[in-house]
């Protein structure tokens, strides 16, 4: 089997979010440690679940964001998800999620 994930689904209303890279060298070309540099508040939304379960009935609630959009994070949260490319994963709920940006 391979270990390559090639699709993530979310569940309910779940999102799938890439976190923005941040700078680690300034603008003087110094680099700095990974330690000091914040956390990216900001990130892409790259999975959306169908959403979260309608209590009146059949179906679900639809989710107030679409993949592709960009999105504003809190500091500290979500569930982190390792992918084979590197890059920096996040699952967030939907009442999580800060404010959508444009």
């Amino acid at each position: 089997m391979s270990s390559v994930i090639k699709k993530v689904i979310p569940m309910l209303d779940r999102i799938l979010i890439q976190r923005f890279e941040v700078k680690t060298t300034t603008a003087g070309g110094i680099l700095l440690p990974e330690e000091s540099v914040p956390k990216e508040m900001q990130g892409l939304v790259v999975a959306v679940g169908p959403g979260a379960r309608n209590p009146a009935g059949a179906g679900h609630l639809s989710v107030g964001v679409k993949e592709g959009d960009r999105v504003l994070l809190p500091k500290y949260g979500g569930t982190k998800v390792d992918m084979d490319d590197k890059r920096e994963y996040v699952l967030f709920r939907e009442s999580d999620i800060l404010a959508k940006l444009e």
